[in-house]
């Protein structure tokens, strides 16, 4: 998997160099949701896993939070920073290339919510979500929010394309692993469930969970 996962950086990388707003200038339907939730408890610190173009992380920004976003796309740090200075929020926006299967890059407890959309359906394995989910945890304060998207069983595209491993499938050159229901609740070990949604996006339509989670003290 990770010979996948390597291969589709380029992917990412020569298809962001392509298209600068490869998905519109709008902020995500998620993003909108975690802003409110984010704004409600008073949470003002946020990591984002995947920021990928920088619609979200713009968006929070401008919405008064600071922000710090990390992607393995140096085109996609490259697009957002130039973003960040044109509509003069750089102050609010750090930016960061980082592989999310190693270590997060911070100290314990210095984020008060995660925010990423779309990020754990990328080429990672069950494994790799998990030491994720827990680096999440690790630097998350207490009662920090973990709200994240991905695609679900119940997608179109679910087990279309080339089978790559689990429940992963590569649909138009993009590795996707769609979720049940269980594997959100497996990856939610150390936090409270709050919300599990479904909505969709896109054309298809992409049918999507919003999963909302609370890291737990146990």
């Amino acid at each position: 998997m990770d010979e996948l996962l390597n291969a589709q950086r380029r992917h990412w990388e020569q298809t962001f160099d392509r298209n600068s707003d490869m998905f519109g200038t709008e902020p995500s339907y998620p993003a909108k949701v975690a802003v409110e939730i984010f704004k409600k408890q008073g949470k003002t610190k946020i990591l984002e896993l995947g920021g990928g173009q920088g619609r979200d992380t713009l968006f929070f920004a401008q919405n008064g939070l600071q922000v710090c976003t990390l992607d393995y796309s140096d085109s996609a740090i490259r697009t957002i920073t130039d973003k960040a200075e044109n509509l003069r929020v750089s102050d609010s926006i750090t930016a960061l290339q980082h592989d999310v299967r190693a270590p997060l890059p911070f100290e314990n407890e210095s984020f008060d919510g995660c925010f990423s959309h779309m990020l754990y359906c990328m080429a990672l394995t069950s494994s790799e979500l998990d030491f994720l989910s827990g680096e999440v945890r690790r630097v998350l304060r207490s009662d920090g929010l973990h709200i994240y998207t991905v695609r679900n069983t119940h997608d179109a595209h679910y087990r279309t394309g080339i089978h790559r491993d689990e429940d992963m499938y590569e649909v138009g050159g993009f590795i996707v692993h769609f979720f049940s229901r269980e594997k959100v609740e497996q990856l939610a070990k150390g936090y409270e469930i709050v919300a599990v949604d479904e909505f969709e996006e896109g054309v298809l339509p992409r049918k999507l969970f919003l999963v909302t989670l609370r890291k737990s003290s146990a």
